[in-house]
């Protein structure tokens, strides 16, 4: 097998390169995992605390765990190389349980972690992945997508600029980074996000005029805490977390498996188990430390196509140089001074990816049929972007127990689409 992954590869799986090859491979890989970290952490943080201390503490904590899970997982885990970073779709559960108290979201992100690492030892796996038809998948990926747009749309349209001005930017960027990642190759495609990122930033404070950095208070110095400082168990949110774990689950054998099939690894399997085991176990370390939990991500596959390196041990000087990044505070309050309408679009981007992917699943996988997968796929997509744009007053009328669930618009996608998919479809399985 590694004979196979050496005639397409320059480094097979489990070649080591030399260590100038390693540095430069390995810088890729770093620049590839980056975006991802300073966008959901600067958003995380900002969501969650009132410091830039805090704040900042936050992404370092993430950095250095992300970067120790990337390592583990190479080495211990499922042995691929595929980046890892903080999942979406607990972004997705933590956006929509604000009102809760930060101490019952890690516990829940805690409880998930514990359950998908309880889960890896278990005979049931396979039948976990056979209740989750193609249908549902593609839906939950779109879910994703659409539940994260009241939060896309807040942060893109924040800020100093005239509104006028601020629709123009919103418009033309997005353009701009769609037209970039069809046009370039290599690297360079691979790293749409960071040049993204720069260029969106850079083009923002000159709009603005304001090119001035933030620096830390003094008087905030005591204000970081590296652990949870508490654990309260809320039924509502616990639940509501379980249901994100649902597609963290599933987005995990997703990523493990495309990367295993388009090198050829073989085991594939063991692989899978192994990272979903690891990818339990840093979720619930994440959520001790009070940070959101990780997931290995599908992108991978395009990186090593483009670089013609398929060595696990690339991805070991990334994970190396992010719990190196988080050691130096003053690094990390630099890459997270992201305009706020820049995230959004950055984020806005990356939906626009998540729910291709979906609607590519539905077109090569033949997924609506006839008007019932239609309707199966159409009506919770439909209640979830309902459901986050429900009104205030409506959601505060909703039984505080029950509001975690029924005014989470990706719970309610979920549950619609495994219930329709599991009745409407029913004739069709029997045949």
């Amino acid at each position: 097998m590694e004979k196979e992954n050496a005639l397409k590869f320059n480094y097979g799986l489990n070649d080591k390169p030399g260590w100038l090859p390693l540095a430069l491979y390995g810088i890729q890989w770093f620049l590839a995992t980056m975006p991802i970290l300073l966008i959901i952490g600067s958003l995380v943080g900002n969501l969650q605390f009132d410091t830039l201390t805090e704040k900042t503490f936050y992404t370092q904590k993430l950095f250095a765990l992300i970067g120790t899970a990337l390592i583990v997982q190479v080495l211990w885990g499922h042995r691929l190389p595929i980046i890892i970073g903080p999942a979406t779709v607990l972004l997705v559960g933590i956006i929509a349980s604000q009102s809760e108290s930060t101490a019952s979201i890690y516990t829940a992100i805690i409880t998930g972690g514990v359950l998908l690492f309880a889960l890896s030892f278990t005979p049931w796996l396979k039948n976990l992945k056979d209740l989750f038809s193609p249908r549902i998948v593609a839906v939950i990926l779109a879910l994703i997508a659409v539940t994260l747009m009241p939060t896309i749309i807040d942060l893109s349209f924040s800020g100093v600029l005239p509104p006028s001005l601020k629709y123009v930017f919103f418009v033309a960027f997005t353009i701009i980074l769609m037209i970039s990642n069809s046009l370039l190759l290599g690297i360079w495609k691979s790293t749409v996000l960071l040049w993204g990122i720069v260029a969106g930033t850079l083009a923002y404070r000159l709009l603005i005029s304001d090119w001035s950095m933030p620096a830390f208070p003094a008087s905030e110095e005591n204000s970081k805490t590296f652990f949870l400082p508490a654990f309260e168990i809320e039924p509502g949110v616990l639940l509501a977390f379980l249901f994100c774990y649902v597609a963290l689950f599933i987005n995990e054998l997703g990523s493990v498996q495309a990367v295993s099939q388009a090198i050829r690894s073989g085991d594939e399997t063991p692989r899978t188990v192994r990272g979903l085991r690891f990818t339990g176990l840093f979720n619930a370390l994440n959520g001790l430390f009070g940070v959101i939990g990780p997931v290995d991500f599908s992108m991978s596959p395009g990186i090593i196509m483009s670089t013609g390196c398929a060595s696990r041990y690339a991805l070991i000087p990334a994970g190396a140089g992010l719990i190196l990044c988080a050691l130096f505070p003053g690094i990390i309050l630099f890459l997270t001074s992201i305009p706020e309408s820049v995230m959004g679009i950055i984020l806005l981007y990356l939906m626009i990816t998540q729910l291709g992917s979906s609607l590519q699943m539905i077109g090569t996988n033949n997924l609506v049929k006839n008007f019932n997968d239609a309707i199966v796929i159409a009506f919770p997509i439909m209640l979830a972007l309902v459901t986050v744009f429900l009104p205030g007053p409506i959601v505060s009328a909703i039984p505080v127990l029950l509001r975690p669930i029924l005014g989470n618009g990706f719970v309610m996608g979920v549950i619609a689409v495994i219930i329709l998919e599991h009745t409407l479809n029913k004739k069709e399985k029997k045949k």
